[in-house]
């Protein structure tokens, strides 16, 4: 796609800006937009997650606030959705998603009626395309690449036959309907190096201080803590909270409990072991949604260890959302 952009625009200077991070939902999506995406004053960006997404409320409202995050950005980038799907069912969030293009006037294109079409009449199999039914290999990143581009051409062809849709301008997303409470477009993500007005007390976690130099480190400039009994709080203003937390292959690890606003009879359960093999995961847990617009008190404490233990708990960031 990039190599479209470089061949239709020959004169123009393109930059491409990777700001994608495998393995992770729109919910974390729109807490880092304005770090990892819009600081590079975009005029253009692809947005999928509907294989991380599920199809249910939730991701529909964390997926408007993204959009509306990137949408109504000063400098009004052009913004196109894309629907990856699972090659053995065929399922992701494009319901939900679609749902968000419509009623803000955003393009879709989705590999559900197209790659995944020919894979069901066998024009391909599920192989050529994918090793594991999630993620493409050459071929199906070729074929991806050409359902957007081929869209691509149709809005060039159209702009220069001068029918072309008028440029968005900044806060056109204000006269929109909300689809949801849009708890989630403003989301701040707490790590250590942003912490100091919201933490209140540390005892047992350690801070790391490992430069993160690329957003793909994911696991950075949080905390780790690997005694029984630690316990780390934070004073977190917003209506939804999350929190994000190392799962590790390398097992034992310990367990924590998320407690909101001292409710220990509804701890959340941190569960640092990860069931399946193909790597560390970057979990985020909902703790509270919709909660009234306050200041919200959220502890993580250690409520198991093990002597075997083979790596400690890692407490990536806590999000706060809403306003």
């Amino acid at each position: 796609m990039y190599q479209w952009w470089c061949k239709k625009f020959p004169e123009a200077e393109v930059t491409y800006v990777n700001a994608g991070i495998g393995g992770t939902t729109s919910q974390f999506g729109v807490a880092r937009a304005d770090s990892d995406l819009l600081s590079h004053g975009i005029d253009f960006t692809v947005v999928e997650f509907s294989v991380n997404d599920d199809n249910n409320a939730h991701f529909l409202e964390t997926y408007e606030g993204l959009i509306r995050k990137i949408y109504g950005y000063p400098t009004a980038p052009a913004v196109l959705i894309v629907n990856s799907v699972r090659y053995d069912d065929g399922g992701n969030a494009q319901e939900q998603h679609v749902k968000v293009g419509k009623a803000y006037g955003i393009p879709c294109v989705s590999m559900k009626p197209t790659i995944y079409e020919k894979v069901l009449d066998g024009t391909f199999t599920s192989r050529d395309v994918t090793e594991d039914d999630l993620h493409p290999n050459d071929l199906g990143h070729s074929l991806m690449a050409e359902v957007i581009t081929d869209f691509l051409e149709e809005v060039y062809a159209d702009a220069f036959a001068g029918s072309g849709v008028e440029a968005a301008e900044s806060g056109a997303i204000d006269n929109v309907t909300l689809l949801s409470e849009n708890a989630y477009e403003n989301s701040v993500r707490y790590r250590n190096d942003n912490c100091a007005e919201v933490l209140l007390s540390n005892e047992g976690f350690t801070v790391d201080n490992t430069p993160q130099n690329d957003i793909r480190e994911i696991f950075r400039c949080g905390w780790t803590a690997d005694k029984k009994g630690a316990r780390i709080c934070f004073n977190v203003k917003g209506t939804c909270i999350g929190v994000q937390y190392r799962q590790s292959v390398r097992q034992p690890t310990p367990i924590a409990h998320a407690i909101i606003d001292s409710d220990r009879a509804h701890a959340v359960v941190l569960d640092g072991n990860f069931k399946e093999t193909w790597g560390d995961n970057l979990q985020l847990d909902t703790l509270a949604e919709h909660l009234p617009y306050d200041e919200h008190t959220v502890e993580i404490e250690l409520v198991e260890t093990h002597e075997d233990d083979q790596v400690p708990f890692y407490l990536v960031s806590v999000i706060g959302s809403g306003k």
